[in-house]
């Protein structure tokens, strides 16, 4: 006898009904694909049979206990979405294939969530995994798997932790160095990573891969589709945010997704993926509009705190790397993970300054060394009492040959010969530039202005020159023993990423004065920054031929001032 479902025996049909009354908000990505799944109730290809479904989250909110504060050891209460969602991934059968077997054959093998970070993604899919575990086949392989050890353990040890809250005296389960495994049926979970070795002969029931946005190949979801190319009703489970990488294994199943959510894929592959994508439907209506943030953020008031994702708007607002990231990982909005850093207008405005104004106080400086026959930056960074604004004066150096037409980056907007007559490049002979030289300009500038160097912050590229003449002026290396003038800085985004944010606000706001250098406004527009996957941002070109080194001397030169501010601002009297 076949059922008739309706929203009060399918929570399928009841999140479609409570959307559809506006109770509830997703964005047009996920509203469409339910809209197909409604219609497909009435495709004679499938049957609706929730049994298996009701099976597993019953486990999970009878059996389960939550694994993570403020919630631990607390049942799990699945929400509409999470019920939703499950019974739609077990519950539609193939027709055909279920009589000619006769057994079910679930429709679907492959579930894409994409879902923002904090919304019970990985609690969800390990919590689902478990009830695999104590509910499914005899014999099953479990895998939990991500691109590296670290982030498959996030799932697995979730499982885990799920399993001893069950089971603490291991009665009917186990764990050991190699999975976990359930006594009675002979079931196991295991990690499998990039890392891991013979990711082939496997023989795999049910995956969850993690994270995948970080995967620039299929290689770990192409292993794991193989192996389960002899069971009947296989699960493949891909839970993610958005990310960075372009071209990566995430792009490529976002596009059969989004195939099949706009019936312009109906294959046999098609019909066997099922797509649940939390996304905005613009980035316009993330700045505009709070009331949209739950179409990526389901759990938004339940789980996830409406103050933390006002917070991270707010941080988002005013640093393009926060941005970048927030965008990405809070609300699905794919981003480049290189975009350029500044605007125009951040730094296009008037303000100068001499430096006849800092006789006798003190400076911190950061200088950006290039190759000897390219151009390097040298920045001062100089505050008055009672004063927050950062004075930064910046001197470039290049040899002379490369003031050669043939070799003037022209391509990228360099006017050097323009710079150099108007002493903002001091040009050296030859084809090549002594290092040494930015030690003698640093000392040129205490001799006529009395402007004492507290700490200079270097980079280690092509540094010796620069520290054996700064030393023969009296300035000594920083080291464990000695707190020293010159203090090493290492580029990279861990070490930099705040200090490039400090002088992204204060140029935003006009409190950095750069004198209104045009070879710093040109390297400002040069200047691109790259975003890793801990949101923290680096410096670099945009183009091959365009120069950066006033911007990256001056986040080094914010890098001392962030490091030694209690300091500096005691020596300059605030």
């Amino acid at each position: 006898m076949t059922t008739l479902y309706t929203p009060d025996s399918s929570h399928l049909l009841r999140y479609i009904g409570e959307i559809e009354l506006g109770k509830i908000i997703v964005g047009q990505e996920l509203y469409l694909q339910l809209c197909n799944l409604k219609e497909d109730f009435h495709n004679d290809e499938y049957i609706y049979n929730t049994d298996g479904a009701n099976i597993r989250m019953n486990f999970m909110e009878n059996c389960v206990r939550l694994t993570k504060s403020p919630f631990y050891n607390k049942p799990m209460v699945l929400m509409l979405w999470q019920k939703a969602l499950i019974e739609c991934f077990y519950s539609f059968k193939l027709a055909k294939e279920s009589m000619d077997r006769g057994m079910w054959i679930d429709r679907f093998k492959k579930l894409l969530l994409l879902i923002a970070r904090k919304n019970t993604k990985s609690e969800t899919s390990s919590a689902l995994a478990l009830s695999e575990f104590v509910c499914g086949n005899e014999g099953s392989d479990i895998v939990a798997s991500s691109n590296d050890d670290a982030q498959a353990s996030i799932v697995f040890d979730a499982i885990d932790t799920m399993r001893q809250l069950i089971d603490p005296d291991d009665l009917d389960s186990k764990r050991n160095q190699r999975f976990i495994l359930n006594k009675n049926s002979n079931t196991k979970i295991f990690k499998l990573s990039d890392r891991t070795k013979n990711k082939e002969g496997r023989n795999i029931d049910f995956a969850i891969v993690d994270e995948t946005h970080e995967m620039k190949e299929n290689i770990i979801g192409k292993s794991i589709e193989q192996s389960q190319s002899l069971k009947d009703n296989p699960k493949f489970i891909n839970i993610t945010t958005e990310g960075f990488v372009e071209d990566g294994y995430l792009d490529q199943e976002l596009e059969k997704a989004r195939r099949v959510i706009f019936k312009e894929d109906d294959g046999p592959a098609a019909k066997r993926l099922l797509p649940w994508l939390y996304t905005q439907d613009s980035e316009e209506e993330v700045w505009q509009d709070r009331s949209s943030w739950v179409k990526s953020n389901p759990t938004l008031g339940i789980v996830k705190k409406w103050g933390y994702l006002d917070e991270q708007i707010d941080v988002a607002r005013s640093s393009k790397a926060d941005r970048i990231f927030v965008l990405s990982k809070d609300f699905n909005i794919k981003q480049a993970s290189v975009e350029s850093w500044l605007n125009t207008e951040d730094y296009m405005y008037e303000s100068v300054f001499d430096l006849e104004e800092f006789r006798g106080s003190f400076a911190l400086a950061g200088v950006d060394m290039s190759e000897t026959n390219d151009l390097t930056a040298l920045t001062l960074l100089m505050m008055k009492p009672d004063d927050s604004t950062k004075y930064l004066y910046t001197m470039y150096f290049m040899p002379e040959a490369k003031l050669k037409d043939g070799n003037n980056d022209k391509n990228a907007g360099a006017k050097y010969k323009e710079w150099a007559n108007d002493r903002l490049i001091t040009v050296h002979e030859g084809n090549d530039i002594d290092l040494s030289f930015v030690a003698d300009y640093i000392y040129q500038v205490f001799a006529d202005y009395n402007i004492r160097l507290y700490k200079v912050g270097y980079d280690q590229r092509f540094s010796r020159a620069f520290i054996n003449r700064m030393r023969d002026y009296g300035w000594e290396k920083k080291s464990e023993d000695y707190d020293g003038d010159l203090v090493l800085v290492l580029q990279n985004a861990e070490t930099l990423d705040n200090a490039m944010k400090l002088l992204e606000s204060d140029l935003r706001t006009q409190n950095a004065n750069y004198n209104e250098n045009p070879v710093c406004r040109w390297c400002f527009g040069n200047t691109a920054i790259k975003v890793n996957d801990k949101g923290q941002g680096l410096a670099i070109k945009k183009t091959p031929q365009g120069r950066i080194d006033g911007s990256v001397s001056k986040i080094i030169a914010y890098e001392m001032f962030r490091r030694y501010r209690t300091e500096f601002k005691e020596l300059i009297g605030k």
